[in-house]
């Protein structure tokens, strides 16, 4: 069973290893951002609801994302295990995660942390060319993450891996599946 979190800033590369680790691992790559688009595509009452906050740029409440990861949990390809990646974002849906396994007697494996020095990160991000993008845009999305993250990587220290997340994409996944199997 492989049951795990990726978690890492803006431009650590998240969504590239979670796609190349889940082909490797054989579990589903569940992303936030793709149930986001899922639901508000197929316009579910969830999906709706999450438009909402979309379209005036706030923040999707924890209350809409916690239900649309609890009905992705529990589909039948997600029994052998899955790679989330953008859930949980803070303690409060981690505890609703922990939650939403023990109701079917389960339990996370592991948190990876993509480690990435802030530099490192501005500098990817603003080589992406989007007008959003400015140092300070990033600068402040990096601040973001290490206030609401922070208190994350405590609450599951003890089954937080951190991996260096600067290299070419096997690279980095060769260290993340290294690190699973060292803590196996």
């Amino acid at each position: 069973m492989t049951r795990l979190v990726l978690v890492g800033p803006p431009g650590a590369g998240k969504g590239t290893q979670a796609v190349a680790l889940s082909e490797r691992l054989s579990v589903p790559h569940i992303s936030t951002g793709d149930l986001f688009r899922a639901h508000v595509g197929e316009q579910t009452p969830l999906g709706k609801e999450a438009k909402r906050y979309l379209d005036s740029g706030e923040l999707v409440p924890d209350s809409v994302t916690n239900e649309m990861v609890r009905e992705r949990l529990a589909e039948s390809d997600v029994k052998a295990g899955f790679l989330l990646d953008g859930f949980p974002r803070n303690t409060k849906q981690a505890e609703v995660l922990g939650q939403i396994l023990s109701e079917s007697d389960n339990s996370l494996d592991a948190v990876i942390q993509l480690k990435v020095a802030e530099d490192v990160l501005v500098q990817r991000l603003m080589s992406r060319g989007r007008s959003d993008d400015t140092e300070e845009v990033i600068r402040r999305r990096q601040q973001i993450y290490l206030s609401e993250t922070a208190p994350l990587l405590e609450y599951y220290a003890d089954i937080l891996i951190t991996v260096d997340g600067v290299g070419g994409v096997d690279e980095v996944s060769a260290r993340v599946l290294a690190a699973l199997r060292e803590r196996t």
